[in-house]
């Protein structure tokens, strides 16, 4: 644990050194400016990982608004001025070679060796004393100079250094970029869920339940950035879709019953055919898993515990997350779905989708799952199809139909961008 908490700190470390560079140094070419810019940048190096740890320890819950929407704009920034490196670099490349091709060489006279005049050619001599009205090389508070090692080419204005102009250009667009994008993100992610929709054929599936509705809804996040409103707007999503079924796959809180717990009661309002269910995701097991069970179980949810229910010609199984080992609650999938009619369908509710590599070898027709947030927070998703083998929406895993909600909450900061929050609507259609 040390050890990861030492190396996100020197990853963010790094970040802000690029962006110090790039925001700050390249763009001030004043010491004063630049001075108070590290300052900026230092305080923001602290700020992120005392919110990453503090927030989620407790001891700082009021870093939470700042703290994470600098983490989103630190993102944004860092995405903006990575893209813009490339023609950065080759502005600077055809700058320097233009400066070579132009000031390179000296061009023959008409009689004589380069530079030397001409016969009959008077060259005035230049003059050893600096007039009084031309102007001094531009230079910072400490007598540097400005853009050192391109200067201005042929047509530009005198004193013009395109080196600091691309550097504030660059610094202005991503200061932009980031603000908009983020902007965008947090609307996003405060506003109500939509419904996504989807038919799923499943061959085993009686004729009379052709039409089934699962409401799958993952990842509220309950935390320290949402209020009993997110509960009640994703409530009233549930409510308004007539499910006949309800799937709560995981990450339901970042916090404990103590603290949350009034916000989980709009929960106790899920109306649907065939009841709700609960399977614990990886943040339960950060914030008393069993004492979220036992609150869930109050408000009228069912959890799913390495467990198995009929309902009427269709099985419903849920299995703890995959990280419930850690803390003595493994998932048990032998347990979920062995010893069970191959004939009968069955629906697993699994939080994470790379649970289906277990469930393969036991025949289930669909699994449902949540976690990936859909990546929240794009090209994030990128990063996190390396982990998980489905994203967002319906895919296949070893043989397996998977189907991944975006999630209806946020981890971290309050920011959505390219995966809307999301309450799935997934009708069940029979073959037969």
């Amino acid at each position: 644990m040390i050890v990861f908490v030492g190396l996100i700190v020197v990853v963010i470390g790094l970040i802000h050194f690029y962006l110090y560079k790039r925001l700050v140094k390249d763009p001030l070419p004043g010491k004063r400016a630049r001075r108070i810019g590290a300052g900026i940048v230092v305080v923001l190096t602290v700020l992120a990982p005392a919110t990453l740890i503090g927030v989620r320890s407790g001891a700082v819950p009021w870093l939470a608004w700042p703290g994470y929407l600098w983490i989103a704009l630190m993102f944004y920034l860092l995405v903006t001025l990575a893209v813009l490196e490339i023609p950065r670099l080759a502005l600077l490349l055809a700058w320097r070679s233009r400066g070579r091709t132009g000031n390179g060489t000296s061009t023959p006279t008409a009689a004589g060796k380069p530079g030397e005049p001409a016969a009959g050619e008077v060259r005035a001599e230049p003059s050893p004393v600096l007039t009084a009205d031309k102007p001094p090389t531009p230079g910072d508070d400490d007598g540097n100079r400005v853009g050192d090692g391109v200067s201005a080419g042929a047509g530009d204005k005198p004193g013009l250094d395109r080196r600091l102009v691309l550097a504030r250009g660059a610094a202005i667009f991503a200061g932009l970029t980031a603000a908009g994008v983020t902007g965008y993100g947090v609307r996003t992610a405060l506003g109500g869920p939509r419904i996504d929709r989807i038919q799923i054929p499943l061959a085993k599936l009686p004729r009379v339940m052709d039409g089934t509705r699962l409401a799958v809804v993952s990842d509220i996040h309950l935390g320290p950035l949402t209020g009993i409103n997110h509960t009640r707007r994703i409530v009233d999503v549930i409510n308004s879709v007539q499910a006949d079924i309800v799937c709560v796959v995981g990450d339901l809180v970042d916090g404990s019953v103590a603290e949350l717990g009034r916000l989980a009661a709009p929960l106790a309002d899920i109306q649907s055919r065939q009841g709700a269910y609960f399977v614990t995701g990886n943040h339960e097991y950060y914030s008393g898993f069993q004492e979220w069970v036992d609150e869930v179980a109050r408000l009228d949810v069912r959890p799913l515990r390495n467990e198995r229910l009929e309902l009427g010609g269709l099985d419903l199984a849920g299995v703890n997350d995959l990280n419930g080992g850690a803390e003595g609650d493994p998932a048990d999938f032998a347990k979920a779905l062995g010893d069970r009619d191959p004939s009968r369908p069955v629906v697993l509710m699994a939080h994470q989708p790379l649970a289906a590599r277990d469930a393969a070898p036991f025949g289930v027709d669909l699994q449902v799952s949540g976690h990936t947030h859909g990546g929240q927070m794009a090209p994030f998703n990128l990063l996190v199809k390396l982990e998980q083998p489905v994203v967002s929406g319906l895919g296949r895993v070893d043989g397996v139909p998977v189907y991944v909600t975006n999630g209806a909450g946020f981890w971290g900061p309050p920011v959505r961008v390219g995966a809307p929050p999301q309450v799935s609507v997934i009708e069940l259609r029979s073959t037969r």
